[in-house]
Formats: structure tokens, C-alpha cells, sequence
């Protein structure tokens, strides 16, 4: 045994064979608390044993041929390492063709005459011993005949095409593969199911070992190595397990206790298999020492409770497997020591400004001590708002100022007693260089010199050192250092560089570069204008509560003189990394007097501005905390609204923290009725927005003020704002509600208004609800409402059915809701003029009679009283003749005239009467029949005609063979007049009459010419040469007819409508009619569709033909056929 300590020296060269001492070790510490052990210590003396003696025959093979040289070297103590060399001890070149495995051999893919040689010697080498053991030379002869044939890879080594492997957790996981064919074979890599862990995977051997470092059970898996040459590709699987020696998870520490306390002990290991846990107590199996009441053993936990001092033991904790074992001792301490400080008193600890200060109180006690720290002979504790405390006693300070400079006192606390510590704080003034080297570009032969102007804390001493390219500077009489300049002279090529100045205190090391460029003399450059260079060397001083002064040197102006600084500053506390602008001084200024506000951490920056813009910011300044004070101001937006009837909900917009001014931002809200002499309730609340008080009465005024404070007092007294509590439902309606009748649309509705404590409420209006009387649907009547701002007690009601029963109530409405209603009042609207009777068709016309049929009007507004129905022909030139104007009974919807001129077309319009007045008309339009023939073969009766305001219907009945094609013949009349004497005037219609006429002049010099020749004119062939497309005839198989159209619209006729099922045809939305398309009054139809009279005079009436009329129609009564 060592003297004074547990290491136990064995001396084998004084004391014996090496062998002798070979066994297990374990070493045993023992006082009066108990015992520890240590982990079992293994000895083994190294052994190298020699080479058993073997006669080796020579090795002859041909060219080509695979080869495997055994090594099979003696087993030693650690195990030795192998190579192959030859008498000359040269190593043997190795290749991807031949290459030494792990298990020593070397193998040959296939042979090549040079691999011919007598001198294969494989050596082990045991580095422990420091012995080389070499084999018996073997013999290799290759033979220089013809090559053997190319052939696939098989593998030499391992064989077969599985195989299986173990490693243990944390090892190096080498897998090898070696292939002979011919050529030789190229070795791949994959892991099935995953991929291989790039940061852990080596390739050694020209790939044939594949090595993954510090294997994990996730490495695990099989890997697939992969020969493959010209001829063909072979695969080998081998099967990976990773197997674990124990390792820790958790394992066990000390545990100091106090007598009483509980405590654990946690022996937490993992391995693959899992682990066995084994505890001892003071070397010895616990099962065996004697019980302990205070302990329970679950597993790999021992639970302490109401431990006492003769519980005091090491426990060891042994988790194992069969691939090793893990043991360590835990010391389980129990005594009760009232507390101690270890941190030597008065310790003075020094740091710069604005870097963390960290003032140590290690301390020791049971139970364990609390910690406080304490500022000053008799400051406040200090907390975490701006210091961190850390759990072994030291105190942290962010961000050091000068001002934290100080005596602080640690003081730790148990139930047995309290220990106090002083130590002192210094906080310096940063070094810094504030004019650094500048960037130089001087000519071979001159001088150069730069600059590096130190300022240091007065009670620190700077060393300012120079470096070239972070090397001492040349040993060469050219540089010299004269005060803060360093100086070079003759500068030459070689003196190119960078330069660098470091100043290093006890505390700090700061330090500034700049280049050197050494050019060939040039002439003097034109100067360059730029915006100014960053100000530097920005300085605090003249320090207040609410005031400092800001100094700064100006940086290079770039040949534009600066004409302003601006000022900005950062407030790390609240606003870190946002700039705001704080003041403008003049360019000749370079300092500043600022005003701050409390308790912000400030930083300054400048920015210089020349005729040329702005310059970067200058680098910030130190940062500057002032100290808190109280708030300048109060929250503002202060209101008072009531979310429930029973409560008042006070609101304000916070302070931000910028305006706290302080740490412990908190508000005072108060509160009394406005109407009593209740004194003012106060609560104070943290920095929230919304402050709820419950249990008001409904509705009543409220005065409200709200007060921020911080921790170090209040804001000035608020201003009183004016709230109330919350709205309930109106309690009364309206009263006295009455109607006055206008006329038949509109109605005046009167009330008095509701008194003010029964609006319990902000007043928002009054709402009239009200609704017709229907006496066939009660149970969904529509209700109408109307609102009325304010306190109007009158109101108007607009767009009132005429004739109708109406009933209404009033409601008062305030910010909660409406009231109750008023007692319905009824009304009643006089009569009204009625509308337009619904429809109006024409049936049955005959040569000299129509018959009309109506609906009555949808909206009849009153009681009818009659029918006025006016008529009046349309002539040929679309004038209108005389008026007709007859008087129909209210109860007639059916009325025919008789004695009317046949071929005629009649415009009809048709109103009703109530006692209020004429209503509305409807207007329609139909003609008598042509002279009647007696009808041979088919007849049709019934025909019918009606129309509507954007479509006419007809229908008819049909007697005769089938089958039979229609021919529905219409025309367009009425309105065409007045439509013309509307277009009579532009000049585009009088341009288009004018050419017509032209065209119709050298038509007819044209059939004269070839009628005084005796030719025939072509009407067909003209027809077809100049046909309107929106006018040719349908193809009888198409079922198709043109459209009737609107005389109002004259839009193109349409084609391609279907002829309804019904045999009617509707009236569509185009008005042209023939007269748009013909000449005077000869334009008509042939039955073939053909176009009759456009290129001829006026002709005599002609007998009747087939279709065709016994006269020409009129342009308002020319009709189309359709097939």
C-alpha cells in the first residue's frame, strides 16, 4: 500500500513472477459512516507465445487461380496485431485484389505471375511485450501459362450465403467480405431496411471491411455485402445483433438528509440482456445487514422515510449481465448541521459593465439551507426580476452597471441556525479602442503609420500589443511603436498585410485591424464624394435621473461636410432591437444633452448626414439604466359599460412599458354612484385592462377613475370619467298611441313618451311594429318594422296597402333590448286606384267582332266599381283612328264587339275603376278576319289569341286528314307609327331612306329596259341573289317557324324556335315586322316563301291564288308563312 492513500503498487520486478499476482482486486474504504468499494479490478500478466513449428510446402498454382494465405498466429495476452513482409521486412503491397483479413490470412482474388515470391512471412506483433513473432516463409509459384478463364465472384471468406454477428454496445462493429473471381471483384455495401449512419460508417481494406463506430441497438439489422464483377454479382447476408454491457441511466447519488426527512435512492441501468440490480449496504448483500424500519427496497429504488442519524450508510448499487457489470457507491449522509458558508468573506470580484457578474455563496448544511442575497448594510432581498438566483447559492447579475458596483450579503437559512456572508463587487469601464487602424494603400518606398487610441478604466493598465497577420511583428528596425502609433518606414511588398492592435487588461481584451496595401506609385487620385463615415467613441457622462450627455467624434465626412447628427436610442428592457429617433443636433455639434425617461435601459447611436445622404450608425453606446420612478400618466380610454343588469365593467387602455417608469406596474381603479354620497371603493389590480364590479343596481350612473402605480408610488390623480352600470329590459310601454291616416299608402303614428327610470337604459329609439289583417292566414302574418331614433314620439308609416286593415304597437328600446309592447292599435287605409287587370286576351274573331277576356287586377286596392275599355283601328299607315271608349260593369270579365270593319286591326285598352279613381291599363292589339270562303276539306276552329307583355299565345282545333302541315301567319302592327315618327328625325334613317330609293330607281330603269325586250324578269332569281338571311323560309322537315315579335323592341326575327305542343305560338322579344323589309305597300309572301313585289311598282289587286290575300296588304298587315 501506497503511504497516506488506498493505491496498492505490486512490483513484479523486485517481488516475483508476474503470473503470481494474477486475480481479481477490490479495493474497500471503511470509517465510522461505513463503507465504499470499488469495481472489481481484473490482473493478467501479458503473454506472447511463439509460433508452433510447421513444414510448409510450396504453393503452385496457374494464372488466375484464387489464393488464401493462412497466418493462424499463437493466441497471446492482448492479442497481437498482423502483417505480412518479406525477408527484408518490406510490408507486402496490398490491392483490391489482395488484401490481409481480419483474422490475418491474406487473400489473393486471383494470381498473377508477379505474385510469384518465396518469402511470404506473416509477423504478430504484442505491443505489451514489445516481442515481434514471425511465421515460416511460404512459398508461392505462379505459372505463366495461359490465364484461367474468367469466372464470377464467390466468396472466400465469410462462406455460404448467411451469417451471423455480435457486438457489444459502444464497440467498433467491423463485418468483412472478401470475394476471389476473375477480373476482380468489387465489393458493395447496404443495410436492408435502412441506411448505413453516415457520420459512423468507415470502409477500411479497399471496402471489404465495413466498420460502423459506437454501435447502438438501432444498429442492429442485416447487412447485405455485394461482390460483382463483368460475369456476375453474388450477395452474402450478415445478420447484426448488438448486444449491451450495463450502462447507466440514472445512477446513484449522495444524499445528504436531516434526521426526520424522507429521501431515495435511484440505481436505474439498461443492457441488452437486462441488467440484474443488486444493492449492498457498506460492501455487504443487503439482504443479509440488519433491518432499517426508515428504509424499503422496491426494485432499483431504496425508499428513506423518518430517516435518523444511525441510518447514515454507503450503499452500493451492481447492475450486471454476462457481458460486464456496473458498480457505484452512494453515500447516504444523515446529520443535522446548521448552515455554512465556504466562499471566503470579503471576496472582491471584478467584471466590466454590461457583462454578467456571478458572486459565488457556496454553503453546506442539513436540512438544506435557503439562500437570500442582500444589497448594502440594510437593502431589501433581492429577487429575479432583475437578478438570477441559481440553486447553489450564487447570484447572477445580466448585465452588469456601474452602479451594481457594492457590498452584497449572502445569507443561508436552516431550522438550526443562519450563516451570512460579505463579498464586493467592482465594475469597471470597458476598454475600448476608440480610433482604430485604418485601412491604408501607400507606395513602395514611403511610410506608413496606424493609429490605435486606447481608453481603459483608470484602475485597469492596458498593454497594447501589434500584430502582422496574427504573428509577432517583423524583427526589423523599419516598425517602431511610438505611443499609440505604429510606425513602418520603406515600406516594401513584403510589408503587405494585416495589421492588428490588441489591448488586453486584467478583465478585458479588445482589439482592431486594418490591411495594408503596398501599390506601385500612380498619380494622385480625382477626391470621392460618399456619404460620411460612422461617428465613433460615443461616451456617457454627466449621468442623471432623467438627463445624461451624449459624446461622440466624428467619423471621415468624404469630402461633404456634415451638416447634422441624428440621435437614436434602444431600450433593451422593453424593446430590444427597435431604434427609436431621440434628438437632430448641428453638424459643428458633438455632444448632446438628452432627456430620459425612468427606468429604461438605454443605448445610443449617431448618425451623421451630409449633402450626400446618411451614414451608417455609429457602433452603440453603453447602456445606461435610469432609475424607476413613478408614472407620469394614467391609462387612458377609461369607460364604464355594464355587461349584466347587476354589474359595471370598467375598461381602460394600459400603459405601455415604456411608460411604466417602473418595475410592478399595477392600477387603482375606484368607483362610487354619482347621485349618492357613497365614499370611493378601491381595488387594485395587476397590469390588465378590464376590472368587473358585481352587485350594482340596474342602470345607474357611475363615477370612475383609474390610477397607475409601480412599485415605487403613483401616477398623478386621474381624471374622473362617467359611467354606468348594466341595462335591463324597458320595464313600461308606451302609452296614448294613436293613428293618423294620411292617405291610402301612408299613416302617422303618435305616442308619449316612456319615463326615463323605466327605460333602465341608454335610449335608442322607439320600434313600431305592424302588420295587415288577414283574415285566411292569421297564424303567419308578415310584420313590418320601423325604427325611430332618439326620443321622437312620432313617426311616419310609408308604403301602405289602400284598403286594408292594419294593426300596430309601439316598443321603447335601449342598449339591452325592447320593452313591452303597447296595446295594439287597428287602422284602416281608405281606397286606392286599383292596378292593371291581369291579362287581357282577344278569342273568336270574326270578320266584324272580337271578344275580349280579362283577369281582374291583382291589386284591386278597393272595391270595383266598373271597366273603361277604349279601342281604335289602325290603318294601313300605322295612324291610329278614332277612339272608342265604352263602360264594362265591375262584375263582367268577358265582352265582345261587334259592328267592327273586318280586316282590321283594333288597339284595345282596358282600366278599372274604385271609387278612388281609374286604375292602370292594359293594352292590347288583334284583328277581324279576312272574307270568309267556304272552307274545303280541313277546318280549324277555335282559334284563340292571347297576349302578354312580352309574348302572344295561340291555340286552335283541328277537323281532317292527316297527316297536315300549319302555317301560322302574323304580323306586326300599332306602335310601328309612332315609332317611326320617332326615327323620321335622324338623320341615319334619312340617310338609309334616301339610298333605298336610289336602289329602287335603277331597279325600275332596269325592268323596263328588259321588259321593252321582251325578256322575263326573274323575281325568284332576284329574290335569292338579294334575300335577308334573317328572312329565309324554314325547311319543312326542321319543324321550326319564325318568332312573332314586339312592335316596340324591332329586333331581328329569330329562327329555330320550336312550334309549341300545344299549337300555340308565343310572342317573343323581336318587333321587326315586314315594313322593315319591304317596299310601300307590295311587299308579300309567295306560299314557297318568296318574296313578292321587291323590285316592282305598285300593281293592280290581282284575283285571288292559292294563299295568297285577294288584295296586297298594307306594310302593317304583311304577312310571314311558315312551314
Amino acid at each position: 500500500m501506497k503511504a497516506g492513500s488506498g493505491t496498492l503498487i505490486i512490483n513484479i520486478m523486485s517481488e516475483g513472477k508476474a503470473e503470481s499476482y494474477e486475480g481479481v482486486y477490490q479495493c474497500t474504504a471503511r470509517n465510522e459512516r461505513g463503507a465504499a468499494i470499488s469495481n472489481n479490478i481484473v490482473v493478467r500478466p501479458s503473454r506472447s507465445p511463439l509460433w508452433t513449428k510447421e513444414k510448409l510446402e510450396p504453393i503452385t498454382l496457374r494464372n488466375g487461380q484464387s489464393l488464401v494465405l493462412p497466418c493462424r498466429p499463437p493466441i497471446g495476452l492482448p492479442p497481437a496485431i498482423i502483417f505480412w513482409m518479406d525477408n527484408s521486412f518490406q510490408r507486402l503491397p496490398q490491392s483490391e485484389r489482395v488484401s490481409q483479413g481480419l483474422n490475418g490470412d491474406l487473400y489473393f482474388s486471383n494470381v498473377l505471375p508477379e505474385d510469384t515470391r518465396e518469402d511470404y512471412i506473416c509477423y504478430a506483433r504484442f505491443n505489451h511485450t514489445q516481442t515481434i513473432q514471425q511465421k515460416q516463409p511460404i512459398s508461392v509459384k505462379v505459372l505463366s501459362a495461359k490465364s484461367s478463364r474468367e469466372r464470377p465472384p464467390t466468396f472466400l471468406t465469410p462462406e455460404g450465403s448467411k451469417s451471423t454477428k455480435e457486438e457489444l454496445r459502444g464497440n467498433v462493429l467491423s463485418l468483412e467480405c472478401i470475394a476471389e473471381g476473375l477480373p476482380t471483384p468489387i465489393i458493395y455495401w447496404t443495410k436492408e431496411d435502412g441506411i448505413l449512419p453516415p457520420n459512423r460508417t468507415f470502409y477500411r481494406n479497399f471496402k471489404k471491411t465495413l466498420q460502423i463506430t459506437q454501435v447502438s441497438e438501432a444498429d442492429s439489422g442485416n447487412y447485405q455485402c455485394i461482390a460483382k464483377n463483368t460475369l456476375g454479382t453474388i450477395h452474402h447476408t450478415i445478420s447484426v445483433t448488438v448486444k449491451a454491457a450495463p450502462y447507466w441511466i440514472m445512477a446513484p447519488q449522495n444524499l445528504v438528509l436531516s434526521p426526520g426527512e424522507n429521501g431515495t435512492l435511484i440505481c436505474s441501468a439498461n443492457g441488452d440482456p437486462k441488467p440484474r440490480i443488486n444493492w449492498l449496504m457498506n460492501g455487504v448483500p443487503i439482504e443479509i445487514t440488519p433491518d432499517d424500519p426508515s428504509r424499503k427496497i422496491d426494485g432499483d429504488i431504496i425508499i428513506f422515510s423518518n430517516v435518523q442519524e444511525r441510518s447514515s450508510a454507503v450503499y452500493q448499487c451492481n447492475a450486471s449481465n454476462e457481458y460486464g457489470y456496473l458498480l457505484a457507491n452512494a453515500f447516504v449522509n444523515v446529520l443535522a448541521e446548521p448552515p455554512r458558508i465556504l466562499t471566503p468573506e470579503n471576496t472582491l470580484y471584478q467584471v466590466i459593465a454590461n457583462r454578467p457578474a456571478m458572486l459565488d455563496c457556496a454553503f453546506f448544511g442539513s436540512p438544506l439551507p435557503t439562500i437570500e442575497w442582500f444589497k448594502g448594510a440594510k437593502g431589501s432581498a433581492l429577487h429575479e426580476d432583475i437578478y438570477v438566483l441559481h440553486e447553489n447559492g450564487t447570484l447572477e447579475i445580466p448585465v452588469a452597471q456601474k452602479d451594481s458596483t457594492g457590498t452584497y450579503t449572502c445569507v443561508a437559512r436552516n431550522k438550526l441556525g443562519m450563516a451570512k456572508n460579505e463579498v464586493h463587487l467592482e465594475v469597471k469601464d470597458p476598454t475600448r479602442i476608440i480610433k482604430q487602424p485604418e485601412y491604408a494603400v501607400v507606395q513602395r518606398g514611403s511610410t506608413v503609420s496606424f493609429e490605435c487610441k486606447v481608453k481603459h478604466d483608470h484602475t485597469l493598465v492596458p498593454t497594447v500589443t501589434w500584430l502582422k497577420d496574427n504573428n509577432e511583428l517583423p524583427n526589423d528596425e523599419r516598425f517602431s511603436v511610438d505611443g499609440d502609433q505604429l510606425v513602418v518606414t520603406d515600406v516594401g511588398d513584403h510589408d503587405s498585410g494585416t495589421y492588428t492592435c490588441v489591448a488586453n487588461t486584467t478583465l478585458d481584451m479588445v482589439s482592431a485591424s486594418a490591411v495594408l496595401s503596398v501599390v506601385a506609385p500612380t498619380p494622385t487620385p480625382a477626391p470621392i464624394y460618399d456619404v460620411p463615415n460612422p461617428p465613433f467613441d460615443l461616451e456617457l457622462t454627466d449621468q442623471q435621473d432623467k438627463s445624461v450627455q451624449l459624446s461622440w467624434t466624428p467619423g471621415d465626412d468624404n469630402n461633404s461636410p456634415i451638416t447634422k447628427f441624428i440621435i437614436e436610442y434602444e431600450d433593451a428592457m422593453h424593446e430590444a432591437g427597435l431604434w427609436h429617433h431621440q434628438a437632430e443636433v448641428s453638424g459643428t455639434q458633438t455632444t448632446a444633452e438628452l432627456k430620459l425617461s425612468p427606468f429604461v435601459n438605454y443605448s445610443f447611436r449617431v448618425l451623421a448626414v451630409n449633402s450626400i445622404g446618411r451614414s451608417l450608425p455609429s457602433e452603440a453606446s453603453e447602456q445606461y439604466l435610469t432609475k424607476a420612478a413613478e408614472p407620469d400618466n394614467n391609462p387612458t380610454a377609461v369607460e364604464g359599460l355594464g355587461s349584466e343588469p347587476d354589474n359595471l365593467v370598467i375598461t381602460w387602455k394600459p400603459l405601455n412599458g415604456f411608460e411604466s417608469n417602473g418595475p410592478g406596474l399595477q392600477y387603482k381603479v375606484s368607483w362610487r354612484q354619482k347621485d349618492g354620497d357613497d365614499e370611493w371603493t378601491s381595488v387594485v389590480v395587476a397590469n390588465v385592462s378590464k376590472y368587473i364590479v358585481s352587485g350594482t343596481p340596474t342602470f345607474v350612473p357611475y363615477l370612475i377613475k383609474v390610477q397607475a402605480l409601480n412599485d415605487v408610488g403613483f401616477a398623478p390623480e386621474p381624471a374622473v370619467v362617467l359611467g354606468h352600470s348594466g341595462e335591463d329590459l324597458p320595464m313600461v310601454a308606451p302609452g296614448n298611441v294613436h293613428v293618423n291616416v294620411v292617405n291610402s299608402t301612408l299613416a302617422e303614428v303618435h305616442w308619449d313618451p316612456v319615463p326615463l327610470k323605466s327605460i333602465r337604459g341608454h335610449l335608442q329609439g322607439y320600434r313600431i311594429y305592424y302588420w295587415k289583417a288577414s283574415q285566411r292566414n292569421r297564424r303567419h302574418l308578415e310584420k313590418k318594422i320601423l325604427t325611430f331614433q332618439g326620443s321622437k314620439t312620432h313617426g311616419m308609416l310609408p308604403g301602405l296597402e289602400p284598403f286594408s286593415h292594419y294593426t300596430l304597437n309601439v316598443r321603447v328600446v335601449n342598449g339591452k333590448g325592447e320593452g313591452p309592447a303597447s296595446p295594439d292599435r287597428v287602422f284602416h287605409t281608405p281606397e286606392g286606384v286599383p292596378s292593371a287587370p291581369s291579362s287581357l286576351k282577344i278569342v273568336n274573331p270574326t270578320l266584324d267582332s272580337l271578344t275580349l277576356e280579362w283577369d281582374p287586377p291583382s291589386h284591386p286596392n278597393g272595391i270595383l266599381t266598373e271597366y273603361t275599355l277604349k279601342y281604335q283601328p289602325i290603318n294601313s299607315t300605322h295612324e291610329l283612328g278614332p277612339l272608342v271608349d265604352l263602360k264594362i260593369p265591375a262584375n263582367k270579365t268577358r265582352w265582345t264587339l261587334k259592328n267592327l270593319n273586318f280586316s282590321t286591326r283594333y288597339k284595345f285598352y282596358l282600366s278599372a275603376h274604385t271609387a278612388a279613381g281609374l286604375g292602370s291599363q292594359i293594352t292590347e292589339e288583334a284583328m277581324t278576319t279576312v272574307d270568309e270562303v267556304q272552307a274545303l276539306g280541313p277546318r280549324i276552329s277555335n282559334f284563340t289569341a292571347a297576349a302578354a307583355e312580352t309574348h302572344a299565345s295561340i291555340s286552335w282545333d283541328y277537323e281532317g286528314p292527316e297527316p297536315v302541315t300549319f302555317y301560322v301567319e302574323f304580323g306586326v302592327a300599332g306602335t310601328m307609327a309612332s315609332r317611326q315618327v320617332d326615327i323620321a328625325t335622324q338623320g341615319w334613317f334619312i340617310g338609309l331612306m334616301c339610298a333605298v330609293a336610289l336602289l329602287i330607281l335603277i331597279l325600275l330603269i332596269v325592268c323596263f329596259i328588259r321588259r321593252n325586250k321582251g325578256g322575263k324578269y326573274p323575281v325568284k332569281e332576284k329574290e335569292d341573289a338579294h334575300a335577308d338571311p334573317e328572312i329565309q323560309p324554314m325547311k319543312e322537315d326542321d319543324g321550326t317557324f319564325g318568332e312573332y315579335s314586339d312592335a316596340e323592341d324591332h329586333k331581328p326575327l329569330k329562327k329555330g324556335s320550336r312550334t309549341p305542343s300545344d299549337r300555340t305560338v308565343k310572342k317573343e322579344d323581336s318587333d321587326d315586322s315586314l315594313v322593315d323589309y319591304g317596299e310601300g305597300v307590295n311587299g308579300q309572301f309567295n306560299e314557297d316563301g318568296s318574296f313578292i313585289g321587291q323590285y316592282s311598282g305598285k300593281k293592280e289587286k290581282e284575283p285571288a291564288e292559292g294563299n295568297e290575300s285577294s288584295e296586297a296588304p298594307s306594310p302593317v298587315n304583311a304577312m310571314n308563312s311558315f312551314v
